[in-house]
């Protein structure tokens, strides 16, 4: 009784990410052709419109609707970002964003640590040899690693919220990391969004690949190298005491 208690249990806490990866790939097969820039600029008149005669409302709906793209890994966060700009203009759209980001991310955040994250973490935590190097020395440098792993904009936001919940990371760490660490790129692309009916007037596609370009890049991989000083002092500190 005991041990079917415990399966039960067990299924019970991969439940979340189960609906959450089903979600996302039913989404992903059937939202890309929704959540796109076509749809912006197609409905942008009436969006506008909208926002002017409901603006609070519009600010609910669109954080609500930011959380559930994030939350269930949906196609379209990119486009939500710049339609954040495009309602609620660089400053205002940026807080916006990067509140229906962050708390998405929770979420998913939530469901990886219910499911496997204490698992895989007291697992971690018994073992001997290299894996337990490793998570010593990301349990050492916790808050270096989870800017580095927000800033950089290779990693996936998808896969940026799973590692924290596999390492068994404190959840205000988490929220404090990915709310500030996303800033830099929200404000890329809301930025973006706020000028887009310039683009819309003229005809033209936003670059969407902006955040690659040397002026954009260089500055957020050098937030990114001062991420790292601290990982970077302490092994220098530490090797300077090993020669002494």
């Amino acid at each position: 009784m005991v041990d079917q208690t415990d399966s039960k249990s067990a299924w019970a806490g991969y439940l979340p990410i189960a609906v959450i990866v089903l979600v996302a790939v039913v989404g992903f097969f059937t939202l890309g052709d929704y959540l796109s820039f076509e749809t912006l600029r197609d409905n942008n008149e009436a969006l506008i419109a909208f926002r002017d005669t409901h603006y609070g409302l519009t600010v609910i709906v669109f954080i609500a609707t930011y959380i559930l793209i994030v939350g269930f890994s949906l196609p379209g966060a990119g486009i939500a970002t710049i339609t954040g700009g495009f309602l609620f203009g660089t400053v205002f759209g940026v807080l916006i964003n990067v509140t229906g980001a962050t708390v998405g991310a929770v979420v998913i955040f939530l469901a990886a640590r219910m499911g496997f994250g204490e698992k895989l973490k007291a697992r971690m935590d018994a073992s001997e040899g290299m894996v337990r190097k490793i998570k010593e020395g990301i349990d050492n440098n916790q808050w270096s690693m989870l800017f580095f792993i927000r800033l950089v904009p290779a990693v996936p936001f998808f896969v940026a919220n799973l590692i924290p919940a596999f390492l068994g990371v404190m959840l205000y760490r988490f929220v404090i990391s990915t709310f500030l660490g996303i800033i830099p790129g929200s404000l890329v692309y809301t930025s973006v969004g706020s000028g887009l009916g310039a683009v819309f007037a003229r005809g033209e596609t936003p670059n969407f690949g902006i955040i690659f370009e040397p002026y954009i890049l260089f500055p957020i991989l050098g937030l990114c190298a001062l991420s790292l000083l601290p990982i970077i002092l302490k092994a220098v500190t530490g090797k300077k005491e090993l020669l002494k």
